[in-house]
């Protein structure tokens, strides 16, 4: 009962995520920590961002690797620097897509491929 209301806004309270992002050419921003120019994910397409992030959240689900050291390498976000933790979150504050995945997670849950106008990001609920 309770994971339908939080799937569908009964939940109003906040949620804590990390998330990984990968950047690409339709991002609305086409810079980033790693990338400051540019010049990578100018010349990424949007099949090679998920590409990426398919095969990053495989080494995460299978166990080679932490959520935190990859976010932490590959993360096209700032939050790179706290392991990917974007920290508590409510309705309203992030891209409705973004919201709408982490809402539906379980705690401990990572995403599938969740586009926005940032990119393309996978999400693993913290909270």
């Amino acid at each position: 009962m309770s994971s339908s209301s939080n799937r569908h806004g009964g939940d109003g309270g906040e949620v804590r995520a990390s998330h990984i992002l990968v950047k690409h050419q339709g991002s609305r921003r086409k810079a980033s920590w790693k990338d400051p120019e540019g010049q990578v994910i100018k010349n990424t397409t949007r099949d090679s961002a998920v590409s990426q992030l398919k095969a990053l959240r495989e080494d995460i689900v299978s166990g080679k690797a932490k959520f935190e050291d990859v976010a932490s390498r590959f993360s096209d976000c700032s939050s790179a620097k706290r392991g990917g933790d974007l920290g508590p979150f409510g309705r309203g504050q992030m891209q409705k897509p973004f919201e709408e995945a982490t809402y539906a997670l379980k705690v401990g849950e990572i995403s599938d491929i969740v586009d926005t106008d940032s990119g393309v990001h996978i999400i693993m609920r913290t909270g």
